[in-house]
């Protein structure tokens, strides 16, 4: 397998950047942009100069938050940044899986490299080793409200680079500095303002945002597909599709899902007009549907890449030109707003597919269709039950999807002495936003299947049916590889996870742009 490497500083880094870095097999390394090394270089030498002349920097020479009117001595300022690891290291709940932490990883190393951090080359060194020699910061989910920062989970970066927590390595679960000795390394000793660098930013948020992205953005073309097959399955009217129909509302990516699903279903050369004028909105308005979370992406872009490639930590450190910036960059709305609103997008498949699954099981709405797509011989019909169990399945994964869409940035805390009174819940909307997908994942997946049936069944009952795109009769033969039309009843769990698995690796390509 070919590497490919990743500079990082020096030019913007994107969600597929980011998306490659959590895979092991991609690398990452330090830009050789002059004006980035430019800005680091004056950054440290500006820290250890204000340090000289007994400068005031928060955060550096005072105590954190609340705090920051406790002046720490001079003697104790390099150790305070540990304490800062310390006392964060409270972290509950599930923790991250390693492409999750490697993607932590990146994204902090992309905010440090801006240059605005006050942070060292061999800090930004060592967090790019961690990311080439997968050595992965075991991190809780939960603990963080999204300002000052992710500092409870980005606390188990910090303290692994010093040696105090535990990494995964080389398929093991051990202690950071361990596995920095297999490497002939030692712990890192973190500058007076480094702890806070690390810490005190969106990282966390940031790098489920432009995993939620990747994956919702794949939704929107997976959900298409299935409403061709349904579309087909339940020999649907195809003008409801028509271009010239959509060419009046002129959304973008509305325009974009009639059309994939129109080329699917081979209007143009096969219109096929149905004995109903219209079919079931789940149907009829799936581009209206899905059409919303196409054309939000790329305001979702735009908002997770500005974020990536902030400096979103405090203070920020303009060596450049001898400014120490209090501020509250740290603040994570932007990805608040994006996760809330994305959720809700995703949510909505669900419920789409939810609805179309429903129309396929239920014989007063199938068109023709078996009850519960059962392929059971006639004589075998009373006893099999075909999808029914799986709709129920569908149900109940959207009623959670749908339940989990209530916005999280709304239920901000004052918290910590009420010096961070308002703050913005970024992190558990995008963790929120991941549960939806995950969920919504499950209902397409179910639904997919049950379309492919449906197509099939369809096919036995009549020869004179549309001939859809070639890219859709290669998709319905890779499922025929492996998903064995369901004429007896048997149990669908484990099919359901493989074809899960197999889905979040986006197998198909699933149209041009």
């Amino acid at each position: 397998m070919s590497t490919r490497t990743i500079p990082v500083g020096g030019k913007r880094l994107t969600i597929e950047d980011i998306i490659a870095l959590t895979q092991p097999e991609c690398r990452a390394r330090l830009s050789d942009d002059p004006a980035m090394r430019a800005r680091i270089d004056a950054g440290i030498r500006f820290l250890d100069a204000l340090l000289e002349e007994d400068g005031v920097i928060y955060g550096v020479t005072t105590g954190y938050g609340d705090s920051c009117t406790v002046t720490v001595p001079a003697h104790l300022v390099y150790e305070l940044p540990v304490h800062l690891t310390r006392f964060h290291g409270c972290g509950l709940g599930e923790h991250f899986d390693q492409p999750t932490s490697r993607a932590i990883l990146a994204t902090r190393l992309c905010s440090l490299a801006q240059g605005y951090s006050g942070v060292s080359w061999e800090l930004l060194e060592r967090l790019t080793l961690m990311l080439n020699e997968s050595i992965l910061p075991v991190i809780p989910q939960e603990g963080s409200v999204g300002a000052s920062g992710d500092l409870t989970p980005l606390s188990y970066v910090a303290g692994a680079l010093i040696g105090e927590r535990d990494v995964w390595f080389k398929g093991s679960q051990i202690n950071s500095s361990e596995a920095f000795q297999q490497l002939g390394l030692s712990p890192l000793k973190l500058r007076p303002k480094e702890g806070l660098a690390i810490m005190n930013g969106t990282a966390v948020m940031t790098a489920l945002a432009c995993q939620a992205w990747h994956r919702a953005e794949y939704l929107t073309r997976l959900s298409a597909r299935i409403t061709s097959l349904a579309s087909i399955a339940l020999d649907g009217n195809s003008n409801h599709f028509d271009e010239l129909l959509f060419a009046v509302k002129p959304h973008r990516g509305q325009q974009q899902i009639a059309r994939w699903i129109q080329h699917d279903i081979n209007h143009v050369e096969h219109p096929r007009n149905s004995d109903r004028l219209q079919d079931r909105y789940s149907i009829r308005c799936a581009p209206h549907v899905t059409g919303v979370l196409r054309d939000a992406l790329p305001w979702f872009r735009e908002t997770i890449e500005n974020e990536l490639n902030s400096a979103n930590d405090n203070p920020i450190i303009d060596g450049i030109g001898e400014h120490v910036l209090h501020g509250g960059h740290f603040y994570g709305g932007h990805i608040a707003m994006a996760m809330d609103s994305m959720k809700t997008a995703v949510a909505n498949l669900a419920d789409l597919h939810d609805r179309q699954m429903a129309l396929l099981m239920d014989t007063k709405m199938n068109n023709g269709l078996p009850a519960n797509l059962s392929a059971a011989s006639p004589e075998r019909r009373a006893i099999n039950h075909g999808f029914k169990a799986v709709q129920i399945g569908c149900s109940a994964w959207t009623a959670e999807a749908l339940k989990l869409t209530m916005p999280a940035s709304v239920f901000s805390r004052s918290t910590e002495c009420h010096n961070q009174d308002k703050v913005s819940m970024g992190t558990i909307a995008a963790r929120d936003c991941l549960r939806v997908l995950e969920l919504t994942e499950q209902v397409i997946v179910a639904t997919l299947l049950a379309a492919y049936q449906g197509v099939q069944l369809r096919r036995q009952q009549a020869d004179e049916l549309r001939k859809p795109a070639a890219a859709v009769e290669s998709m319905l033969s890779d499922i025929a590889k492996e998903f064995e039309l369901l004429t007896e009843d048997r149990p669908l769990e484990l099919e359901l996870r493989s074809w899960l698995r197999k889905i979040r690796q986006q197998p198909w390509a699933l149209y041009e742009d």
